[in-house]
């Protein structure tokens, strides 16, 4: 298959694992010759749709697809968190997932892990080989590790992210010039490491795809003015999955994979305007920005996106919803929820979990007591500010989705079917010879 094929043929397994993230598992179906590279990995292996986690947030779903374990373990929700007791919020990083990662797990059984530019993982791990973090991070001065590994990314001009304000611009052209030279100085650093030939576990996300789909999706579904430019993008991304498979010998397994589907974006639904017209959410004062300004008498706030909580007493710092009408409540709320329409009279929620149905763990004290899965079309937003309309638009035309994100395995042991991302961890430990207790994660191996 190529210079490793000669070189390191004896070896153990290994796995590259490449993240493509927000890519919906109907894209590449829908454009197979479009798509020739992914394509042939599912023939030679599976591909297949796979379902995200709720909420179906980035910043959730790394830390959930990279430890194999929900968010009540990984104590992470989404962009914003609530501090324990509080009303204060922060931005989850790195250093606030709480399960073990894919990658520590590696290198306690004596094995090599590369890991690059993996949202929600700063500051890199120094206990590993090699890692640059991803998304979130300040900058590569402070995000890679070892420091000769940062300095060759500094030499070679790599970048952590698009700049997703050009997004926002009306002409996209500029915002696609620079999401392209993002992706070829991903891929370029990728490979650069990869023919380094000496890791068990190569793990690396390309993130761009995000951004992309979050500004161009609906060019894309609707044949808008930038499909072609879209298209152009996506051919180039399957060139360099290409590349990389060429590389690769026998006993090393390609995974491509993302976090959550896609779809087009048509309304963003500010959940906390909703929740303060229908007598759920009050504030102490008419201006007001942040979660702390909620009054004593609010029963219910919203977090991104779609987490709902209730102003419970004994755990908001000014409950006001009595403990022992907690689930009286949550049904009250959740059937709000269901009956919320659109500006077409078109239903919104598609479906609520529960707190107690979906996070399991012992970070559970953060979670929402709901999540709402929205119904395509429809972006779940929070924000505190006064003066906003329930439904609105903005920059984006794309969104998140639950269901359709995409798996594809390069081995034909792969049985992909009914499967989620707390899957891709214990597969990739089943495929690096890598033991594991049952019950360590919440999803199991599709290699068998």
């Amino acid at each position: 298959m190529g210079l490793f094929d000669r070189i390191r043929s004896d070896d153990g397994p290994r796995v590259v694992f490449l993240g493509i993230d927000g890519v919906p598992y109907d894209l590449v179906a829908e454009n197979e010759t479009e798509f020739e590279n992914l394509t042939a990995i599912a023939e030679a292996g599976d591909g297949n749709a796979i379902e995200s986690i709720a909420p179906p947030e980035s910043s959730a779903c790394w830390p959930a697809l990279t430890t194999g374990m929900n968010p009540g373990s990984t104590g992470v929700y989404g962009f914003q968190d609530r501090e324990i007791n509080s009303y204060e919020t922060y931005v989850p990083m790195g250093r606030d997932v709480q399960a073990k990662r894919l990658w520590t797990r590696v290198h306690e059984a004596g094995k090599q892990a590369t890991v690059m530019n993996v949202p929600v993982t700063f500051p890199p791990d120094r206990n590993i080989q090699r890692m640059v973090s991803g998304f979130l991070s300040p900058g590569i001065e402070r995000a890679a590790y070892p420091d000769s590994f940062r300095e060759s990314l500094e030499e070679s001009g790599y970048k952590i992210d698009v700049d997703a304000k050009l997004g926002h611009q009306e002409d996209k052209s500029e915002f696609i010039a620079d999401a392209n030279e993002t992706l070829d100085r991903r891929h370029a650093a990728f490979r650069q490491v990869i023919e380094k030939e000496d890791w068990d576990l190569f793990f690396g996300v390309y993130m761009t795809t995000d951004r992309v789909n979050h500004f161009l999706f609906e060019d894309y579904e609707n044949d808008g003015e930038y499909a072609e430019e879209f298209m152009d993008f996506y051919r180039k991304l399957d060139g360099y999955i290409g590349e990389i498979r060429e590389l690769l010998p026998d006993n090393t397994t390609l995974i491509v994979a993302s976090d959550h589907g896609f779809t087009t974006l048509n309304y963003e639904v500010h959940c906390n305007q909703w929740l303060q017209e229908k007598g759920w959410l009050s504030y102490e004062a008419d201006e007001h920005e942040a979660l702390g300004d909620i009054s004593s008498d609010a029963r219910a706030y919203s977090l991104i996106p779609g987490r709902f909580y209730l102003n419970l007493e004994g755990r908001e710092p000014r409950g006001q919803v009595p403990e022992d009408e907690y689930e009286e409540t949550l049904e009250a709320l959740e059937s709000d929820l269901k009956a919320l329409v659109g500006p077409d009279g078109e239903p919104v929620i598609k479906r609520v979990e529960r707190k107690v149905d979906v996070f399991r763990g012992d970070h559970t004290d953060i979670a929402p007591d709901l999540v709402a899965i929205p119904h395509d079309g429809f972006d779940l937003k929070a924000g505190f500010n006064n003066g906003q309309e329930v439904f609105g638009t903005g920059p984006r035309n794309g969104m998140h989705t639950f269901e359709n994100a995409c798996l594809f395995i390069d081995n034909d042991q792969a049985k992909i079917k009914d499967a989620d991302l707390y899957d891709i961890a214990p597969t990739i430990m089943q495929l690096l010879d890598v033991d594991y207790q049952r019950g360590t994660f919440d999803g199991a191996t599709l290699v068998r």
